[in-house]
C-alpha cells in the first residue's frame, strides 16, 4: 500500500498543528501502521518532541545530517531516524531556515519545480510506509507549497479563536490558488477543532462558526480538548499508559482522546477513497 501523504496546516500560529500531526502520528504507529513524520518546519517542534520521546524510552539518537543536507544531496533515505516500532522521523534543524534560498538557486526560473522538489524526494520512500504526516511553519512560503504539492490530504487545524477561524479561512483559499496554478492534486480530509478553553462560550461559538463557513460535514465530530498534560509533552516527551511507570491517569486520557481523533482520521479517509482499508 502506497504511503498516505497529510499535510496539517494552518496560516495561524499556535493552533496546535504540530501536537495533533505528532500525537496522531504516535497513534497511529501504536496501531501498527508504519508512520513517517517530515519535520517541515525550522523551529524543528516536532522533531525535539520525538527526541525527547525516544530518549525517554531509553535511546538516545545524534542527527548527524541534517534535512538542509539530505535536500541539497537530493535523498532523504539517509536521515531517517526511528522514533519506536513503527514511527520515523525526517528531523529538522535550524539550518532549514536556508531551503528557500537553496531552491530559489537550483531552480532560478521553476517556481513549480521549487515546490515540487520536496514531492520528488519523498516519492522513493512513498512505498515504505502506510502514512506519511507533515508538519509545517503557519506560513505562506515554500514549505508550505512544498508540503502541500508532496501531500495527498491536508487536515486544517482549527482553534477555537477569531484568528485562528481566519487563518483556516486564508488558508483554504490558498489551497484553491495551488490548486488552480499548479494543479495540485490534494484534498481537505477535515477541519479539527482543538479548543482554546473547555466549554466556554467563545470556543462552542467559533465552532458553529466554522461549522457554517466550511460545512459541519467538514468538521471533525471529535473535538481536541484543552489538556495541559499535552503542553508538558513538549517538555518531557510522549509518555504512553501502556509502557511508562511515570504515567497517570492524564496520561491515559489524553492517549484515549487520540483514539478517537484517529479513529476518525481513519473513517475520512476510507470515505474519501471508497474502500475500507484502515480499521
Amino acid at each position: 500500500m502506497t504511503a498516505k501523504k497529510i499535510t496539517f496546516g494552518n496560516f495561524k500560529g499556535g493552533t496546535g498543528k504540530t501536537t495533533n500531526c505528532t500525537m496522531i502520528g504516535y497513534t497511529l504507529a501504536k496501531k501498527g501502521y508504519k508512520v513517517l513524520v517530515l519535520d517541515q518546519d525550522p523551529q524543528a517542534n516536532a522533531t525535539a518532541l520525538y527526541m525527547k520521546t525516544r530518549s525517554r524510552m531509553g535511546s538516545e539518537a545524534v542527527i548527524e545530517k541534517t534535512l538542509m543536507t539530505a535536500m541539497s544531496e537530493g535523498d532523504l533515505s539517509g536521515i531517517i531516524i526511528e522514533v519506536m516500532e513503527n514511527l520515523y522521523l525526517l528531523p529538522s534543524y535550524a539550518d532549514y531556515t536556508s531551503l528557500p534560498l537553496f531552491l530559489e538557486k537550483k531552480f532560478p526560473n521553476d517556481l513549480l519545480a521549487r515546490s515540487s522538489y520536496l514531492s520528488k524526494l519523498l516519492d522513493p520512500l512513498k512505498d515504505k510506509f502506510d502514512f506519511i504526516l507533515i508538519d509545517v511553519p503557519p506560513t505562506l512560503s515554500v514549505y508550505t507549497d512544498s508540503a502541500l504539492l508532496a501531500s495527498d490530504y491536508t487536515v486544517i487545524v482549527l482553534q477555537t479563536q477569531e484568528r485562528s477561524l481566519v487563518g483556516a479561512e486564508a488558508y483554504v483559499s490558498y489551497l484553491q490558488e495551488l490548486i488552480d496554478n499548479y494543479q495540485a492534486d490534494f484534498d481537505i480530509l477535515g477541519v479539527l477543532p482543538v479548543l482554546l478553553k473547555n466549554n466556554a462560550a467563545v470556543d462552542l461559538n467559533t465552532i458553529e462558526n466554522a461549522k457554517e463557513k466550511f460545512g459541519e460535514e467538514n468538521l471533525f465530530s471529535t473535538i481536541v480538548k484543552n489538556m495541559e498534560r499535552l503542553k508538558r509533552y513538549d517538555m518531557i516527551g510522549i509518555v504512553d499508559p501502556e509502557t511508562d511507570p511515570q504515567a497517570d491517569m492524564h496520561d491515559k486520557r489524553v492517549m484515549e482522546l487520540y483514539q478517537e481523533v484517529t479513529n476518525e482520521l481513519l473513517e475520512r479517509l476510507n470515505r474519501e477513497d471508497g474502500e475500507n482499508a484502515y480499521e
